[in-house]
């Protein structure tokens, strides 16, 4: 699995030009479902991203989870990220899940996380836009830690 994070002010995804999802402060999740990704790495990618410390405390140091700032998550699934570049300029994304245990596993996931905050989300599979104002700019890149096994 492997996940973009951006820090945001707020942010929404539509669909057909319906409003699907839509978050205030807090955390847009790009994620990208693996193939041999388990429940494992999924509960993994979870807690980090829900204990993150990217939010600035009173003395501006990022010391603050998006939980304890009561934070929302906007979670976009987005299979583009199991891709690989590294010859030719197309990408290849035999990396990426089947489409039908990526959603499983994604939709466990944002579950995973709603356990905790308020979680919006896209579509599954379908073609998004995604809106968001970016907070410092702060960006991560978080990839599994682990092999199944």
């Amino acid at each position: 699995m492997r996940v973009v994070i951006q820090r945001v002010d707020q942010a929404g995804v539509t669909v057909d030009g319906k409003t699907v999802g839509k978050i205030g402060r807090g955390i847009l999740v790009y994620a990208g479902i693996e193939k041999g990704d388990t429940d494992k790495e999924i509960a993994f990618m979870a807690e980090k991203i829900l204990n993150l410390r990217i939010f600035p405390d009173q003395e501006n140091k990022m010391n603050l989870s998006v939980k304890n700032i009561k934070g929302e998550i906007l979670s976009i699934s987005q299979f583009t990220l199991a891709s690989h570049i590294k010859k030719g300029r197309r990408p290849d994304f035999n990396n990426a899940e089947d489409p039908e245990k990526a959603d499983a596993l994604y939709k466990k996931f944002n579950a995973l996380m709603a356990e905790e905050i308020k979680v919006e989300t896209g579509i599954f599979a379908a073609m998004m836009k995604i809106e968001s104002i970016n907070d410092g700019p702060v960006t991560f890149i978080i990839e599994k830690q682990f092999q199944p096994g």
